[in-house]
């Protein structure tokens, strides 16, 4: 008789909150990772849980909505569980509104407050009412919003592992045996072995990279500017980030990391100077459909994936958690529209 209910492939977030939805719900849960826990593109430094803009609306954004709304609940459980802290906090995020930006940023905080359930908001504020720790705005103007959260992704997973330990799931690094129903959540190189599985390219990994400053904004909303992320963080680090790059020589970090760190200090002048603690480049894995790509393995019986996080897999993980242990564990199909593995076949 198997001693295990579900074996998780994969240590990142995806694999490791499923795992701890599993176990919460009472699983026995075993995860399997190959290298180390965070040690795909999960174990960044970003860390940005940003919202879609609130418009156009459509399953995926409705499902970031509730995984967005959910992240506070699910992640003090998880602190609560192993006592790791992992630099949660819903603090909002601030952006400049660009020349001729002004109508859609007003209409969108009309938008917001129907779509948004009055759970959170997007308003345009004056210069004067923003915090001194902000990008230059061409328009006097910035986007505010509420929704917008942080968390430190490596301290993240290493939470959800301590989580995990602690309510008795097996944690193995290496290779184990595989028991009971078993989720693949193993980012680009797992998309790598569906697309040879299936015969075709179902996503592809796009690197990022990214760098953490010594620069203490702990407080303060995240910024969002000229597609730049800069996410304080509660240790007071600041995280920058990230390149998107389809095509790529190396997996190393290079000029095109350099020039990001620049572009921050002249964006925001209060950066100038703050040391660069750490350089990161990683592979994200990202589905054709370009939205998580959740449900079965065709034609493999009682294997499942849960892939594609790419820019959005932190603030999408206790939703993807969710709808994978209602599938794994009970049978019971709630993915979203778009987000089926089908859909990047």
């Amino acid at each position: 008789m198997s001693m295990v209910d579900l074996t998780v492939r994969g240590a990142g977030v995806f694999g490791l909150s499923v795992a701890w939805e599993a176990a919460r719900r009472g699983a026995r849960v075993r995860v399997i990772e190959r290298r180390a826990i965070g040690a795909g593109s999960s174990g960044g430094v970003v860390g940005a849980l940003a919202p879609h803009v609130p418009e156009n609306w459509n399953p995926k954004k409705a499902f970031q909505l509730e995984s967005l709304l959910a992240a506070e609940g699910f992640w003090d459980g998880v602190k609560a569980a192993g006592g790791v802290d992992p630099g949660y906090a819903r603090q909002g995020r601030l952006q400049p509104v660009v020349e001729g930006g002004e109508a859609l940023a007003r209409a969108r905080e009309t938008s917001a407050a129907e779509l948004w359930q009055g759970r959170a908001a997007w308003r345009v504020i004056e210069e004067s009412a923003a915090p001194e720790f902000r990008p230059h705005s061409p328009t006097g103007l910035y986007i505010h919003d509420t929704l917008t959260a942080r968390l430190h992704p490596a301290r993240a997973c290493e939470a959800l592992a301590d989580a995990l330990r602690a309510v008795g799931a097996e944690i193995v690094i290496g290779e184990g045996k595989e028991e009971g129903a078993v989720v693949w959540a193993t980012g680009a190189e797992g998309l790598a072995d569906l697309s040879q599985d299936v015969g075709k390219r179902v996503g592809a990994p796009i690197k990022g990279q990214a760098a953490l400053l010594g620069f203490d904004a702990a407080h303060a909303p995240q910024l969002f500017a000229e597609a730049l992320h800069m996410v304080p963080h509660f240790d007071g680090t600041l995280a920058i980030g990230s390149t998107s790059e389809r095509e790529f020589h190396d997996a190393g970090t290079d000029a095109q990391l350099e020039a990001l760190i620049e572009k921050a200090a002249k964006l925001v002048p209060l950066l100038h100077g703050a040391p660069v603690l750490k350089r990161w480049a990683g592979m994200r894995p990202r589905a054709r459909s370009r939205a998580p790509m959740l449900g079965a393995w065709p034609g493999r019986a009682g294997h499942f994936v849960a892939n594609g996080g790419f820019k959005i897999g932190f603030g999408m993980a206790p939703k993807v958690a969710e709808v994978m242990a209602d599938l794994v564990l009970d049978g019971l199909d709630r993915i979203p529209e778009g987000f089926r593995v089908e859909d990047s076949l």
